[in-house]
């Protein structure tokens, strides 16, 4: 009896004879199927994996892609070897190769450099340089005293003084141009400390842009002194009584202490010439302190006769002043018979030099030789 698998194989001879297809026995289809592979694999190119790249320097380039190399599964498999027992690199990062350099030819700095292929150590850290203190010249800042040093040297330099002063009285000129009333209070200040006894601003004006103006800076105030003398002084004698004894009246009433320096001014009237009459003013420094006393005297203007006969007409023959000088001032006078004359400036309507040029001229004076007399300040 045939089996049914026979059955099917004979039915499937017989129609492949009938129809003229060339029959082979089964045995032989697993060598040509071995041989078509075999034929195929040389007719194709090697695989990319197979082929080992060559670096330009003859060297061995590490494989590209994934190995594909079998390993064993056995039980003495070490999985911290890596794939075909190769150590894995650390860290894990492509290696690239040099380009070769060709003479004459300039590397392209955007090509990626290599890297170090030799694992970099954990424990390792990037030192830089310290900078080192240099011992001498930490000598010299500590020699000098340091900032503060250099500040006092620049500021002995003359000229860096010569400098700052250009600039300090550039500014204060500026200033004062701007507003006049501002250079009392800019140059108020200093060593020098000046009371004038009288309350006149045209006689402390005067006296403090002299002083400021010899010293640079200097402390200028006024004190109503009485002189206990006749309104208009007639006499040298009369003039410097009558300024000593406004100084008098301040220490008398302690307004001011014993060594305060103070500056007292009169003017009087005096016949230089026969009938020839001057206004003169007398200016005193009295320094207990440094036992400096120093006189001055303003220029002299000329007076009129008419004028001074008139002021003696108007004093009382029995005005108990009358020692010292005349009841009615030079100035009263001027002020009736000239037009837009003031009594208290009438050296400008006549001469056309106001009496706060003048006094501060002598004033001027007054202080260059105060200040050749003070004795040298020590720093």
């Amino acid at each position: 009896m045939i089996s049914l698998p026979e059955r099917c194989r004979n039915k499937a001879e017989k129609m492949m004879q009938e129809s003229g297809i060339e029959t082979r026995p089964l045995e032989n289809l697993s060598a040509a199927v071995s041989g078509a592979s075999a034929s195929v694999h040389s007719s194709c190119p090697p695989l990319a994996s197979s082929i080992i790249p060559l670096t330009s320097a003859g060297a061995v380039a590490p494989p590209i892609g994934i190995p594909v190399s079998s390993f064993s599964k056995s039980t003495g498999y070490d999985i911290t070897r890596g794939h075909a027992s190769q150590v894995p690199r650390t860290p894990a990062v492509p290696a690239f190769s040099c380009p070769a350099t060709m003479p004459g030819v300039l590397s392209n700095p955007m090509v990626q450099q290599p890297v170090m292929t030799g694992a970099i150590e954990a424990g390792s850290s990037i030192t830089f340089p310290e900078d080192q203190e240099d011992p001498k010249e930490s000598e010299h800042i500590n020699s000098t005293g340091g900032i503060w040093g250099f500040f006092k040297g620049v500021a002995g330099n003359p000229v860096v003084k010569t400098v700052l002063n250009k600039t300090k009285n550039s500014v204060e000129s500026m200033i004062t141009t701007l507003d006049p009333g501002m250079a009392p209070y800019i140059r108020s200040g200093g060593d020098i400390d000046i009371v004038v006894a009288s309350d006149k601003e045209i006689h402390v004006e005067a006296v403090r842009d002299a002083f400021q103006e010899v010293f640079g800076m200097a402390t200028v105030i006024g004190e109503a002194g009485l002189s206990n003398i006749a309104p208009q002084p007639v006499g040298y004698a009369a003039g410097v009584k009558g300024a000593k004894e406004r100084i008098k009246s301040l220490h008398q009433a302690s307004i001011i202490h014993k060594d305060q320096p103070v500056v007292s001014l009169e003017n009087f009237i005096a016949e230089l010439f026969p009938d020839n009459w001057f206004d003169i003013g007398y200016l005193i420094l009295e320094d207990p302190c440094h036992n400096i006393t120093i006189e001055v005297f303003t220029q002299a203007t000329p007076v009129p006769l008419h004028h001074i006969q008139q002021a003696q007409s108007l004093t009382p023959p029995d005005y108990s002043l009358r020692w010292s000088g005349l009841l009615v001032t030079v100035g009263e006078v001027l002020e009736r018979s000239l037009p837009n004359t003031n009594r208290t400036d009438w050296h400008h309507a006549v001469t056309g030099m106001s009496k706060r040029e003048m006094i501060q001229s002598a004033a001027k004076a007054l202080a260059g030789l105060y200040k050749q007399q003070l004795p040298p300040r020590t720093s």
